[in-house]
């Protein structure tokens, strides 16, 4: 008989592992602190829509549900923006035929606790909040919400998959050589909402995600199936232009009249949303090692939280679940040397994604409308296509492909410096398909 396995969380990765290990065959067990989000109304307002690229989009293949959650994503080929006035532009994502998929956060946490309980070696409580895990007998101290009182669980392994502020990390942090870092962005986020029309359709493109820069602070809108968009304002806490400067009626309206005029008339329920729905903070999460004893080991935010920004805090988590499939195909479901090897060799890639996701939050708030920034979005696309064997941009790297993202974070340095070279160029905004451009890539392949 296989082995008992704990997952501690039952949110996006902890739901998504407990299928792929079911499907070996081991009993899983999943302890959740929250209720059973399919059975209780737990609130919105803390949301930020989901991206679904290619990394996440291979472990649910891998599980076999990607058709099951193809129906609850749409496809954004691009990016559309705003400016002050209202004008659009519109930026694809990557190739013709490339997108990635909106998805709620909710509805896909709730299919995957479905597609896990289907399978009868899964089995999932609720209301059990995890307080510490008792390193030296892979123990795991819960104390039960409905009952009040104090449980204690054992397994052969557990895994951490209890989020951002997890139990088991801070049990951890307690053993020796155990190393932990947090930095907060100035920003937070608060959710708003976009409906549909009087007449039940989409308000505004429903291929796109939608951003107004606006320098310091941006708007986003991502498409639901309900035709409604699920709007985030990312926004420093304090400053002239802050959350605390915007508590009365009046200055909301000015606020968002003067920034964001065209998504006003949309959002008949402003002023209700920004009141009602808490601002969030936005957290980068790093560690290191994520295994102990090789029978605890951390996975998705739990280990390697990062922010939103280059949409992939969910996918870098699902990729922690095909990663750790593939290693149990590679070593023979050796438990003990996958978690050393997974915690040997995944932290860089994740510290890697984790400054990608800042440095495009930079993109997306200042660059997204600066005419050099699109413009060498033209010329990156077009030495894509010229020299698809050597050179992807950036984005497509880190969302379209599976190379390392620490790997990408290092292209991506490089990239940096050819632009610097082309952009210098004389006359490059009116002239940019020559052989000037194309004599500086060579040099920079070459010196590769």
């Amino acid at each position: 008989m296989k082995e008992k396995i704990i997952i501690s969380g039952a949110g996006l990765v902890g739901s998504l592992w407990a299928i792929l290990l079911a499907k070996r065959g081991y009993q899983i067990e999943v302890y959740e602190r929250r209720p059973d989000m399919r059975k209780s109304n737990l609130g919105g307002g803390r949301s930020i829509n989901l991206a679904l690229s290619t990394r996440g989009w291979k472990a649910l293949q891998k599980a076999g549900i990607d058709q099951d959650i193809k129906k609850i994503a749409l496809p954004m080929k691009g990016r559309m923006m705003h400016d002050t006035q209202g004008n659009l532009t519109f930026q694809a994502y990557g190739k013709e035929d490339q997108a990635i998929y909106s998805v709620s956060r909710g509805e896909l946490n709730k299919k995957l606790m479905d597609l896990a309980e289907s399978h009868d070696n899964v089995s999932f409580y609720f209301n059990k909040r995890t307080l510490k895990i008792d390193t030296n007998n892979c123990d795991l101290h819960l104390f039960d919400e409905d009952n009040k009182e104090k449980l204690s669980k054992s397994a052969d392994f557990i895994f951490g998959a209890d989020g951002a502020f997890s139990a088991i990390r801070n049990s951890l942090q307690k053993t020796p050589l155990f190393n932990y870092s947090q930095s907060y962005l100035e920003h937070g986020y608060k959710e708003l909402t976009i409906p549909a029309t009087s007449s039940g359709d989409y308000a505004l493109d429903h291929e796109s995600l939608h951003i107004w820069p606006r320098g310091q602070f941006m708007l986003i809108a991502l498409p639901n199936l309900d035709k409604s968009f699920t709007c985030t304002l990312f926004l420093p806490f304090q400053g002239e232009e802050s959350f605390e400067k915007l508590k009365k009626d009046k200055e909301i309206l000015l606020f968002f009249n003067k920034y964001f005029k065209d998504a006003v008339p949309l959002m008949p329920s402003l002023l209700e949303d920004f009141k009602e729905n808490p601002n969030s903070s936005l957290v980068t999460i790093k560690c290191n090692p994520w295994q102990y004893k090789e029978k605890i080991l951390l996975m998705g935010d739990a280990s390697h939280a990062i922010v939103p920004f280059y949409g992939q805090g969910m996918n870098s988590g699902f990729e922690d679940c095909s990663i750790l499939d593939e290693m149990a195909d590679e070593y023979q479901e050796d438990w003990a040397t996958i978690f050393r090897q997974f915690s040997k060799t995944r932290p860089q890639d994740a510290n890697g994604i984790a400054d990608l996701a800042i440095r495009n939050f930079i993109e997306m708030r200042d660059l997204v409308g600066d005419p050099m920034f699109l413009l060498r979005k033209k010329i990156a696309a077009w030495l894509y296509e010229l020299y698809p064997n050597d050179f992807m941009p950036l984005y497509s790297m880190v969302t379209f492909s599976h190379i390392n993202y620490y790997d990408a974070w290092i292209q991506g340095n490089r990239q940096d410096e050819l632009f610097e070279k082309i952009l210098a160029i004389p006359n490059i905004e009116n002239d940019w398909k020559n052989d000037r451009v194309i004599e500086v890539f060579e040099e920079w392949k070459n010196n590769s």
